[in-house]
Order: C-alpha cells, then sequence, then structure tokens
C-alpha cells in the first residue's frame, strides 16, 4: 500500500497529489511506500528507543560505581575492624571514615566509630588504674577499673570481648597487689584468714601460691595449737581449734589424723580414764617385753628457723613393734648454741594408727623462736598405746 511520503495519508496508485497535505506524490509507486516508512519510523520510534537505550547505559553505569564503592567500604570497614581488634583505635577510626565516605548509608561502621570512641575511654580507664595500683591505692584503682566496665554494657561483639578480658586481668593484677601488699605486713592468723578467700578469689597463679602458703601455715598453726589442748585434755577445744583449721583446708592429712586422735583420747577419757591409763600401761609393760621394750625407732629430726622466726620441728619414727601402735607421742628438748635446754615438748605423730615396719611423721611449729635450736635425737623418748 502507498502513503503520502510527507504526512503518511494513503494514496491511490493514480493519484498525483495528496489529497490531505496537497504535496505532489513521487510518481514511483516503490519510493512512496519507502518514504512513508522510513519517515515515519524515525518520527514515532527512533526517539524513545534512543531514550531507553540511553536510560539503561546510564543505570547500569551507576549501579556498577555504587557496587565498585560499597566493595571499596566494606573493605575499609573489614580492615578497620582488624585494626579494632589489635586496640589501633585511632587507625580503625580513619578506615570507618572512609568507609562512610564511600557510603553514607553504613549504619555498622557508625555504631564502630561510637563504640572507638567508648574503647578509648576505657583503654584510658586502665591506664589510670595502673597508675593508681603503681602507688599502692588500690580501692582507686578498682573504683577506675568499674568504671571501664560499666562503659561496655551496652556493646557485645570480639573487640568488647577482648577490652573485657583486659578488664579481668586488670582487676586480677590489681587484688594480688593488694594482697601482695598486705602479705608484706606479717598479718596474723586470724587476718591470714580472711586473706584466703581473697587470694583464692583471684584469678592468677601467684595468688594460688600465696593461698597455698596461707592454707599452710593455718594448719601448722591449728596443728600446733590444738595439741598443746590436748595435752591438757581440753578435747572439745582441741576438736573447735581443728575443725576450724579443716575449713580452709579440707583435705589436711595432718588435721585429720589430729581429730582422730582427738576423739579417740576423748572418748577413752570419758568412759574410763583411769582403767584405760591401767590397762594402757600393762598392754605397754607387755609389750616392751615382747619387743625389747623398743616399739618406736626415731628415723630423723630436725629443727628449722622461719623467715617469720618460727621453729619448725620435723621428724619421722617408724614402728618395730610386733602390733599395731597407736598414739603415739613423740617427747623432746631443744637446746640452744650454748647446750642450755630452752624447751621442751609433747607432740603426736600421725597417722594416728602405725602398724609393723610402717613409717609416722610428726611436725610442730615453735612461735616466736628467734633463734636456732637443736635436738638431741637420744633424748626424744616416744610414748605409744596398743590397738
Amino acid at each position: 500500500m502507498a502513503h503520502c511520503p510527507y504526512c503518511g495519508t494513503k494514496t491511490n496508485e493514480d493519484e498525483s497529489f495528496c489529497v490531505h497535505c496537497g504535496k505532489s506524490l513521487p510518481a514511483d509507486l516503490k519510493e512512496r511506500s519507502q518514504g512513508y516508512q522510513s519517515k515515519g519510523f524515525n518520527r514515532w520510534w527512533i526517539l524513545p528507543i534512543s531514550v531507553f537505550i540511553l536510560s539503561i547505559i546510564a543505570l547500569g553505569s551507576m549501579y556498577a560505581l555504587f557496587e565498585q564503592k560499597t566493595t571499596q567500604a566494606k573493605e575499609k570497614f573489614n580492615q578497620g575492624e582488624a585494626l579494632a581488634l589489635k586496640g589501633n583505635y585511632d587507625e580503625a577510626q580513619d578506615y570507618f571514615n572512609d568507609a562512610l565516605d564511600l557510603s553514607y548509608q553504613f549504619p555498622a561502621a557508625i555504631e564502630n566509630k561510637q563504640f572507638l570512641k567508648v574503647a578509648t575511654l576505657v583503654k584510658r580507664d586502665l591506664n589510670e588504674a595502673k597508675n593508681m595500683n603503681d602507688e599502692q591505692k588500690f580501692q582507686k584503682a578498682l573504683e577506675f577499673i568499674d568504671k571501664a566496665e560499666k562503659r561496655l554494657k551496652n556493646y557485645n561483639g570480639d573487640a568488647v570481648e577482648q577490652l573485657v578480658n583486659d578488664i579481668t586481668k586488670a582487676r586480677n593484677q590489681t587484688k594480688l597487689s593488694h594482697l601482695q601488699f598486705l602479705m608484706k605486713k606479717q598479718p596474723s592468723i586470724d587476718e591470714q584468714k580472711m586473706l584466703l578467700w581473697r587470694a583464692e578469689a583471684i584469678q592468677h597463679e601467684e595468688a594460688k601460691t600465696i593461698a597455698n602458703q596461707i592454707r599452710k601455715r593455718i594448719v601448722s598453726h591449728a596443728f600446733s595449737t590444738a595439741n598443746e589442748e590436748l595435752k591438757q585434755k581440753q578435747y572439745t577445744k582441741a576438736r573447735s581449734i581443728v575443725e576450724e583449721g579443716l575449713r580452709y583446708a579440707p583435705d589436711s592429712e595432718k588435721l585429720q589424723s589430729m581429730k582422730i586422735t582427738i576423739e579417740k583420747e576423748k572418748a577413752a577419757f570419758e568412759e574410763a580414764q583411769k582403767d584405760r591409763i591401767e590397762q594402757a600401761m600393762e598392754a605397754a609393760e607387755k609389750e616392751r617385753e615382747i619387743n625389747k621394750k623398743d616399739a618406736v625407732e626415731i628415723v630423723s629430726v630436725e629443727t628449722k628457723l622461719d623467715e617469720y622466726g618460727d621453729l619448725v620441728v620435723k621428724g619421722k619414727i617408724k614402728s618395730v613393734a610386733t602390733v599395731p601402735i597407736s598414739s603415739v607421742s613423740i617427747k623432746y628438748k631443744l637446746y640452744n648454741k650454748d647446750g642450755e635446754m630452752v624447751l621442751e615438748n609433747d607432740v603426736y605423730t600421725y597417722p594416728d594408727t602405725l602398724y609393723p615396719d610402717e613409717i609416722g611423721k610428726f611436725e610442730f611449729t615453735h612461735y616466736d623462736v628467734n633463734e636456732e635450736l637443736e635436738i638431741k635425737k637420744e633424748e626424744i623418748k616416744p610414748t605409744w598405746f596398743l590397738d
């Protein structure tokens, strides 16, 4: 079908002029048809198609640019987080700022920037705590540490966990320094009992060592004091002292053995003091005859003056009897360098019951002696009961 190449109106093959626009029509019918299609297409379709294509290209470019900036922002953010985990807060701050410049809609970067401000304050508090600790102002140091901990209550994550660990270490170090400061003042046994709980609450190897030292001293004091009460037949008081010591050292074989000894002695005294003594004397006499009057062999004995001026007496015995013996008591004398007898004492051995050829031990602490003393092994006198 032919058309006017100027206005697009349909034309007949025999028409020379367009009935619509009045312009002269080409004589070639083929030219009429192609002319109309070409001009009609340019007029109605080229512009919107061009606009559509350009829009696609523009949107694609913008999207590609956006994706590139987003990727770069993420890289900056990750680098900032890595630096924050290492404690390099100033450098991390710069990377988070770069991430926000590349992508302003980055909530995590904004939040991390806020956290870095808090982290910097936490580090400052911990430094102040260390300064206070060095000046032996331990309570003030703990106040700074508590302040640092409160700053982190609304945050979480790996960097926060690291700061929490730093806070825990600072708190334990401050408590340990305070404990060491108090121990240098040579506190009494009752004061050391209070310090033991404090030492056990500190997560530090040095604190554990101090706790063990305190516990050992409490055991030694309880055993020695209970032994003195036992010699005076003060069974209830002796048992109370031992039980108090066991509160702080429940696994002490020394105190557990002393408790058994006290119970046996108390039961025997209450039931038949006189008969028990007579029977024990008779049994001891018979046993002496069987064992040539020598049921106990002194294996070793030593004295040592400790750093507190207390004299510790230690020794080992061996049962050479043919039957079990119990409640073995060792009586000894202590001499000074001039050969003068300064002290004498009785101490029970442990375990309470010794079987033939079994080794027993004894230990006693004499407080505030402040001089080296020695024991004459040949003068040691053991006593015992036969089971």
